[in-house]
């Protein structure tokens, strides 16, 4: 049997590259014996390459995660402030919508207002404008006349009122004055939009 090359071995053992089955597999020696030879002659391994290398691994690994993270965390921002934009830009438009809706509202509540203000001359006008067919009636007379009768004033004026307060507290969603919105406001304004366009 071939004697083991105790100093090969203990210069391998003291570099502290290798483990001591790679020795062993080596010098064709058991991890047993290189344990004891080296108890017995206090040989005391160099591990400061291997916890370089080590280190060095770890250095690595602490690089590659802090760059996933913060590729991630600039990925979310980037996708936090398109969506917010996108938002945004509704709720301006939503606001556009709304105050356009409540000019028209006050416009009509104006109108409203000016014919209440001097009936009697709209009453006279009618009269002055009456022009009864061979059955003696006018019924386009009978429709101005129904218009402008109080049952009618009092209908649109509950009409536009409730119109106003809805947009009122649409405007205070939009401008998120009202903590708990409620239903969707985008419908409502949509329908609001559709009814003041019947009644104008």
């Amino acid at each position: 049997m071939t004697k083991p090359d105790w100093e090969a071995i203990e210069s391998a053992y003291r570099a502290g590259v290798m483990s001591l089955r790679e020795m062993g597999n080596k010098y064709n020696i058991s991890e047993g014996a290189i344990r004891k030879r080296a108890k017995r002659d206090y040989w005391v391994r160099d591990l400061s390459e291997k916890i370089k290398s080590k280190s060095d691994d770890l250095v690595r690994k602490i690089e590659v995660r802090n760059k996933v993270r913060a590729e991630s965390v600039l990925n979310d921002r980037i996708l936090i402030e398109a969506n917010a934009e996108v938002i945004a830009n509704v709720k301006m438009e939503q606001r556009g919508d709304i105050k356009k809706a409540k000019g028209i509202a006050n416009a009509l509540f104006d109108e409203l207002g000016s014919e209440c203000v001097d009936i009697e001359s709209f009453r006279k006008l009618g009269e002055l404008l009456l022009s009864p067919d061979q059955n003696g009636k006018d019924k386009l007379n009978d429709i101005y006349m129904a218009v402008i009768s109080m049952p009618e004033r009092v209908k649109s004026i509950k009409a536009l009122s409730e119109t106003l307060k809805n947009l009122i507290t649409l405007e205070r969603q939009a401008y998120n004055i009202d903590d708990q919105p409620k239903g969707n406001s985008t419908d409502q304004l949509s329908d609001l939009m559709d009814k003041l366009s019947q009644e104008a």
